[in-house]
């Protein structure tokens, strides 16, 4: 078992999407996101069921960089309960891992 994650983050809109996707690379909390359209979900909340069109973003980031990028989604999105539901990939490609870690390691830890 390895330490590398992948997040669901689910969003309102397209442009929610974009906007948090580029904010958790470029900020070096995720190695990847990739943005799903047009998903439809069904949930309850505040007592009702609830049916919407939302956007699905697949993270993928190390448990290292979890509670940071948690954070990060959360002060970027606009639900005030966003789903972020972390699962731990138990295998992968050995190059496709490392890479995973290396895209998420800081600068001043890289050296």
């Amino acid at each position: 078992m390895s330490d590398e994650l992948i997040v669901f983050v689910t969003v309102p809109s397209g442009e929610d999407a974009s906007r948090i996707g580029e904010a958790l690379v470029s900020e070096k909390l995720a190695a990847c996101v990739n943005v799903v359209p047009a998903i439809e979900s069904i949930y309850r909340w505040e007592g009702k069921v609830a049916r919407d069109a939302e956007w699905l973003l697949i993270i993928k980031t190390t448990d290292e960089r979890f509670e940071e990028m948690e954070q990060r989604v959360k002060g970027l999105h606009s639900y005030t309960t966003p789903e972020v539901i972390a699962f731990k990939i138990s295998r992968g490609s050995d190059e496709y891992l490392k890479w995973l870690r290396g895209a998420v390691t800081p600068d001043e830890v890289q050296g």
